[in-house]
C-alpha cells in the first residue's frame, strides 16, 4: 500500500505542477495557480499520515516505510526548486520571457553550484532520518528503518564525493584558437 502512495505522490507531485503552470500560463490564473502549486505539499502529509496510520495499526515496519520517509526528504529538498526551475522553463516557452540563467559550467563557479546541491541533498537526509527515527522510536524495531537511514546516508556520501571531484578538479573552458574562452551554451 504505502508504495502505491508513494507512487501516486510522483505522479500527483506531476500533475499538479504540470497544471499549475498551465493554468498559471495559458490561463493567465494567477491565484488558481498559486493555489495548485500550494496543494503540492498537501501530497506529502498524505503520504506522512498514511504511514504512520499504517505503522500504528500494527504493519511491521519494512523498506515501504523507508521509502515513504526518504520520499518526504527529498521532496521537502528538492520541490520548491524544481518547481522554480519549471516555472521559470514555462515562462520562458508560453509566456516569452528570457530564458532561465543556465548553472555554471566550469571552475569554482560550477564547485559551488555542485556544493549548494548537495546541501539540498544533506537537508532532504536530514528530514528522512528524523522522520525514521521517529518511526524507530514510534515502533521500536530499528532494524528494516535503519536500511532507509543508511541508504540515504550513501546517497550523501555518494553525492558528497561527486560535488568534491568539481573542487579538487575543477572543469576547465575550453579555449577558441585565438586563446579566447568559446562559449558553449
Amino acid at each position: 500500500m504505502i508504495v502505491g502512495l508513494v507512487v501516486a505522490c510522483e505522479a500527483g507531485f506531476w500533475v499538479l505542477l504540470a497544471a499549475g503552470l498551465a493554468v498559471r500560463y495559458l490561463l493567465k490564473w494567477r491565484r488558481t495557480s498559486v493555489a495548485l502549486l500550494l496543494c503540492e505539499p498537501l501530497l506529502e502529509l498524505v503520504l506522512f499520515v498514511a504511514t504512520v496510520i499504517d505503522l500504528r495499526n500494527g504493519a511491521q515496519p519494512s523498506w515501504e516505510h523507508g521509502l515513504a520517509a526518504l520520499y518526504i526528504g527529498f521532496t521537502a529538498a528538492y520541490g520548491h526548486s524544481t518547481i522554480r526551475w519549471l516555472d521559470g522553463h514555462a515562462a520562458h516557452r508560453l509566456a516569452g520571457a528570457p530564458p532561465p540563467p543556465k548553472p555554471p559550467r566550469y571552475g569554482l563557479a560550477r564547485a559551488a553550484h555542485e556544493g549548494r546541491l548537495w546541501l539540498r541533498t544533506l537537508l532532504a537526509t536530514a528530514v528522512a532520518c528524523a522522520l525514521l527515527q521517529g518511526a524507530i522510536w514510534y515502533v521500536g524495531s530499528p532494524a528494516t528503518l535503519r536500511e532507509g537511514q543508511y541508504a540515504a546516508l550513501r546517497v550523501l556520501g555518494i553525492h558528497g564525493l561527486i560535488a568534491l571531484t568539481y573542487l579538487v578538479w575543477p572543469k576547465k573552458a575550453p579555449v577558441g584558437e585565438e586563446g579566447r574562452i568559446v562559449s558553449r551554451r
